[in-house]
């Protein structure tokens, strides 16, 4: 195996394939697939690991073996952590090798100041250099529509996948409660609910709108590519992101490239990617032993205050994404840290 040339960066993310845009991917896995369009995935001839938390390789064990058979240089991107109020029993052996590949790197990406602190609390201070750095958004690709896209209603979203169920079923009655006030209100969800089946799930979703009596205001859009998230944004007039102590979402940074505001539970590392403008946190307590989803009455009443200044909200949600998400930064700085290892 003829190594790489000196100062070529190859990289390597884990896994011998990584799925193309055309091919659905969530979470970490999306990571790869924008890096890879500048930084090939090199399964045989590489010189950097780059490895995300959350879209984890198959044999870990063996990479960190690599790592040091290789002289290679290991990048993690840490995501969040399991703890008890997400995991339950046993989430100290779920995270053992999170844990070594954190401890390994030579150096770490921390998707959030929150995802830094959950990971010197179950994982333990490392010892090394590290920084902040939030996930990407391609705000040439991510932008806001041409025109209001429905007048006739107040459409939210609730996007990415609905695991664990609370997020969807709380958005529901969010949603029921939404209906006391206007009657133009309605939901589109998107991702698998869950862990049940796909079916099953929506069968149980649907059950749950059509006891709460909005079964008619919701609809179910499923799993999506990348590449299609946008025109899904720009159908809708405001995000509901009802996950608590959520680490660090990219459809969050994704729904304000589209001038989407944002009404979400104000735990986890959301606030920090949302700040003061471009949308309404519901308060909510840290807490490592229960999940805490947020009021739906109090949800329902920030999206009537959000879309009261909606245009207001829209403007500084989509400059704020700009400003501090775009894509362009985030691979320069990938870039600049992978030389700079390799020049070690």
């Amino acid at each position: 195996m003829k190594p790489p040339g000196r100062g070529q960066v190859c990289v390597f993310y884990g896994h011998d394939r990584v799925p193309s845009t055309d091919e659905l991917a969530h979470g970490g896995m999306v990571k790869y697939q924008i890096l890879q369009k500048v930084f090939p995935n090199s399964p045989r001839r590489f010189n950097i690991q780059y490895l995300v938390s959350s879209a984890p390789p198959g044999d870990w064990a063996q990479l960190l073996w690599l790592t040091k058979k290789k002289e290679t240089k290991l990048v993690w991107n840490q995501n969040g952590v399991w703890y008890p109020a997400c995991y339950g029993p046993g989430w100290e052996k779920v995270n053992k090798p999170m844990q070594r590949m954190l401890h390994a790197a030579d150096h770490i990406f921390y998707q959030s100041h929150f995802c830094k602190l959950s990971a010197e609390l179950f994982l333990g201070k490392r010892q090394g250099s590290w920084e902040i750095l939030y996930n990407p958004v391609d705000t040439d690709l991510f932008t806001p529509a041409d025109s209001d896209p429905d007048r006739h209603h107040l459409v939210l979203l609730l996007g990415g996948n609905q695991y664990p169920y609370y997020r969807f079923e709380y958005a529901a009655r969010t949603l029921a409660v939404l209906t006391r006030y206007r009657s133009d209100v309605k939901l589109l969800v998107t991702g698998r609910l869950g862990s049940a089946p796909d079916k099953e799930a929506v069968l149980a979703g649907q059950s749950l709108a059509t006891d709460l009596r909005i079964g008619d205001r919701i609809e179910f859009l499923g799993p999506y590519l990348y590449k299609d998230a946008p025109n899904i944004f720009r159908k809708v007039h405001i995000l509901l992101h009802t996950k608590y102590n959520d680490p660090s979402p990219a459809v969050v940074q994704e729904a304000m490239a589209c001038g989407i505001p944002v009404v979400y539970s104000k735990s986890g590392g959301v606030p920090e990617l949302v700040g003061d403008g471009a949308g309404i946190g519901i308060p909510a307590e840290l807490s490592w032993e229960e999940e805490l989803p947020p009021d739906p009455q109090v949800m329902a009443e920030a999206i009537l205050r959000v879309d009261d200044r909606r245009a207001q909200y829209a403007e500084a949600a989509r400059q704020r994404a700009v400003e501090l998400f775009d894509l362009r930064p985030w691979l320069r700085r990938h870039h600049e840290v992978f030389e700079e290892l390799l020049s070690k």
